[in-house]
């Protein structure tokens, strides 16, 4: 097991909520701009730093990698949206596979193309069921993967679909509504899936406040990742880590 895996792996095992701060590599063309998010995720003790995108429209995706590091002491998860989405930089990459959907190249096809490169870069892999969840309306991620989400209000299907991941070895569970989206992941779905699977849930898409964070923690999450709302303001990022903190 990996560092990063063992670091969520702890964390869950003592009740203890992380807190990821998503970037989009996109910010690489604008380093003042990326400096200032990372110090803020910083400042606000984010546990986690994640990179990556279902959309990727900068070529500079491993500088920005390569920044991001530099300006922060936080490990450094890869969240690829494609096999091009590599960079030595990381301390880890999420190995994705949308279980929720029926894509094979997102189920096996784009690990095939990724797997010698995350093998020659030294990169932790993390095994992960990548689930989209319907968050209200349609988001890049839907329209990139090409697969219908899971309907917000079916938090069985989540929960089956979520033991299949598990039963086939996968190390953790993420749940996303996606980048955007008006709504979070239901904590009745949350609440489901932690029922089901003994592994770390990883939930993100639509928190924008406090609250929602507080309620996604005491459904059953162990990681939320902010990504769109620490975007629009900074500042709520710092409320948001004091509920997922405390």
């Amino acid at each position: 097991m990996g560092t990063v895996l063992q670091h969520l792996t702890a964390a869950k095992s003592s009740g203890r909520k992380l807190l990821a701060v998503l970037i989009d590599p996109d910010f690489g063309q604008d380093e003042v701009r990326l400096e200032r998010t990372v110090q803020n995720a910083c400042m606000a003790k984010a546990d986690l730093i994640f990179v990556g995108g279902s959309l990727l429209t900068s070529a500079a995706f491993d500088r920005c990698v390569e920044l991001v590091k530099h300006w922060s002491s936080k490990p450094v998860v890869l969240f690829p949206g494609s096999p091009s989405q590599l960079s030595a930089h990381a301390d880890a990459v999420l190995f994705l596979s949308l279980i929720s959907g029926r894509n094979p190249e997102l189920l096996i096809g784009h690990h095939v193309v990724a797997a010698p490169t995350v093998k020659a870069l030294g990169l932790e892999a993390i095994p992960t069921g990548y689930m989209l969840v319907d968050g209200g309306r349609t988001t890049t991620a839907h329209y990139v993967s090409q697969s219908s989400p899971i309907p917000h209000d079916k938090p069985g299907i989540a929960a089956a679909t979520a033991l299949a991941g598990e039963l086939l070895g996968l190390r953790s569970i993420y749940l996303d509504t996606g980048s955007g989206a008006p709504r979070s992941v239901s904590p009745e779905m949350i609440a489901a899936v932690r029922a089901t699977v003994d592994l770390p849930i990883i939930v993100g898409g639509g928190i924008r406040t406090a609250e929602q964070a507080r309620q996604l923690c005491a459904a059953g999450a162990d990681v939320l990742v902010v990504g769109t709302a620490f975007e629009e303001d900074p500042e709520r990022i710092f409320a948001m880590s004091e509920a997922v903190h405390g």
